[in-house]
């Protein structure tokens, strides 16, 4: 099941918010809402095979650039819902947008963007993105 706010979002993972998450203000510490979107975002990958594609082609993601917007503070305890959905796509990179629901908040308590590049760790270049990867991402899009 997922939150209503990220109906959008063909890939969404549930966590509960850890004790351990929090800082000494008494929230979720900034840092770790970018282990949430790793979350989402690595199961966004799953999906599109690009994980499993790695090994034997030498290309595979590797992250350029991530962001996040803090709306409403996460604390314990909490359920969280976390989302990934294509915002853009380009040659030889993907822009992945993150969405964090709260069941506290009943609403979206963060969103944030993580830029996704297409990387040959062989030759230790960007490259194009797999043509079989690109379907992936159509086909999993046209699914929300």
């Amino acid at each position: 099941m997922s939150h209503p706010a990220l109906a959008a979002f063909p890939v969404v993972v549930e966590l509960d918010v850890a004790w351990g998450d929090m800082d000494s203000y008494g929230h979720v510490n900034n840092v770790v809402y970018f282990r949430y979107f790793e979350s989402a975002r690595i199961a966004y990958l799953d999906r599109i095979g690009w994980m499993e594609a790695k090994p034997a082609s030498g290309i595979g993601p590797i992250m350029a650039s991530t962001e996040a917007r803090y709306r409403k503070p996460l604390a314990f305890p909490d359920h969280i819902w976390i989302g990934a959905r294509l915002r853009d796509q380009q040659e030889d990179r993907i822009t992945l947008e993150h969405a964090i629901a709260s069941e506290k908040w009943n609403s979206i308590a963060t969103t944030g963007n993580v830029v996704v590049v297409s990387f040959d760790y062989q030759q230790g270049r960007k490259v194009p993105i797999p043509e079989a990867i690109g379907t992936a991402i159509a086909a999993l899009e046209a699914r929300k």
